[in-house]
């Protein structure tokens, strides 16, 4: 091919299909395809210093809830009940606390029976919420349980955040308000299955933004991890740390009785097993962890649930175990995985527990490095057993308990080691801080239901 003669028709031609893209006379379909390609390149290259990829990978993390959006019906009202169900399992929950209200499971009878403490009036969680605060069937968050002096340490920057318990000693639970007290958005809703969607915005002055989907599903399907086919609730607490660094460890904050309150308290009647749990966290008088780890042989074996005992056969050695001038359990217990579970975070059975009342049986698997025990210590008889639950025990013809005692319910609180960001010794820090280049932070549990 003979090489052009006219030499400068090769730039003028490239300036003009420049300038008609610039200065087009008329927007054709084409030329939009163009202008959209190149402001996302634009927006993307300069976006990464502005943690831009941060917020398009949580978007994207969230496609698939978001997805049914449309089909979720949200009405915005916190206090609206959700109901998902499978066979043999019936929960109800509300976007106040990402909270779960209600868990109908059958007895060895047959008999539905609800084993979930709380209200039957979904506004009772606000007064609860500025009154006893429970925590009732709340997600608590951004940091669950007891940060000390409410003060961490990332690199060399100090974070204070509101300290909410023991007069300023600590705080509790992610803050004054936290996760528990915000309204969540329904952003995925099916016959079995809920998502509730939470955008933290530096909420508590903790650092950096956060977006958790916190998505609640029930199922009894024949699978490797339940081959009878339980009905089985899953729940799985998604965070991703979108502009800075920070600590995130949520938990479950439910309440389980399975005598359905047929009995005044769960001392005599419920069996609890923690078969990998030898060591707990060494606390202070008011449950600030104090930085040792105990064997279960201290007070006398109180804490050694690894063969399983009842709630109440030791307790009474647990005087003080629970914090000053308490006679209880309210302590972390450490996962320790055997080797056929060696993977960090793989699931792992961590809790059997049963009401012979009922014959009503709880098997509860984590990917958690530790889990909370609370025998509601705390509570005294002052709040009242839902109706529905009254109501059902004297159809029965059980005249049960009509108040939420002390020692009448079980919390079990699947989460990291507590305060591990200010106790680097135990290496757990890769487990609590996340960034905009990590992972996310996962906190997946399965509570498997049955009878004996």
């Amino acid at each position: 091919m003979r090489p052009s003669t006219r030499s400068g028709q090769g730039p003028l031609q490239l300036l003009g299909c420049c300038r008609s893209l610039l200065c087009p006379a008329r927007i054709t379909p084409r030329i939009l395809v163009i202008y959209c390609c190149f402001f996302l390149l634009v927006t993307i290259l300069l976006g990464v210093r502005m943690h831009v990829r941060s917020y398009l990978s949580a978007v994207l993390y969230g496609l698939p809830a978001l997805t049914q959006v449309a089909a979720a019906k949200s009405t915005g009202d916190p206090f609206q009940l959700y109901t998902i169900s499978a066979e043999n399992i019936t929960a109800k929950l509300i976007p106040y606390g990402a909270r779960l209200t209600s868990l109908l499971v059958p007895d060895r009878d047959g008999n539905f029976q609800d084993v979930v403490v709380g209200y039957d009036d979904p506004k009772q969680y606000l007064k609860d919420s500025e009154t006893n605060h429970t925590f009732f069937g709340a997600v608590v968050g951004r940091y669950a349980n007891r940060i000390k002096k409410g003060t961490f340490s990332i690199g060399s920057d100090v974070y204070h955040i509101p300290e909410n318990e023991n007069d300023g000693e600590d705080t509790l639970h992610g803050g004054t308000v936290g996760y528990d007290q915000r309204n969540w958005t329904v952003t995925a809703y099916s016959n079995s299955s809920i998502t509730f969607t939470l955008v933290d915005r530096a909420f508590e002055d903790f650092p950096g933004d956060v977006i958790t989907h916190a998505t609640f599903s029930v199922q009894t399907k024949v699978t490797p991890e339940n081959p009878q086919g339980l009905p089985q609730l899953t729940t799985k607490l998604v965070s991703l740390a979108l502009t800075e660094t920070t600590p995130i460890m949520l938990a479950n904050h439910i309440y389980w009785n399975l005598n359905a309150f047929k009995d005044e308290t769960v001392l005599e009647d419920t069996w609890l097993q923690l078969p990998l749990s030898k060591r707990l966290i060494g606390t202070d008088g008011i449950l600030i962890p104090n930085g040792t780890i105990l064997d279960v042989d201290v007070y006398d074996s109180a804490p050694d649930f690894v063969s399983g005992k009842l709630v109440g056969q030791d307790i009474a050695k647990a005087d003080g175990l629970c914090g000053d001038d308490c006679t209880g359990y309210d302590n972390c217990f450490i996962v320790d995985r055997p080797p056929q579970y060696a993977a960090r975070n793989s699931i792992v059975p961590i809790v059997h527990m049963n009401s012979s009342t009922t014959g009503i049986s709880l098997d509860v698997a984590t990917n958690q490095q530790a889990l909370q025990i609370y025998s509601c210590n705390g509570q005294n008889g002052t709040i009242p057993v839902k109706q529905s639950q009254v109501q059902r025990n004297k159809a029965e013809g059980v005249d049960g308990a009509e108040y939420v005692n002390q020692h009448g319910c079980i919390v079990i609180e699947t989460e990291g080691w507590i305060d591990g960001i200010n106790n680097p010794q135990w290496g757990q820090l890769s487990d609590q801080i996340y960034s905009p280049e990590t992972g996310p932070a996962v906190n997946w549990a399965t509570y498997q239901f049955g009878t004996v």
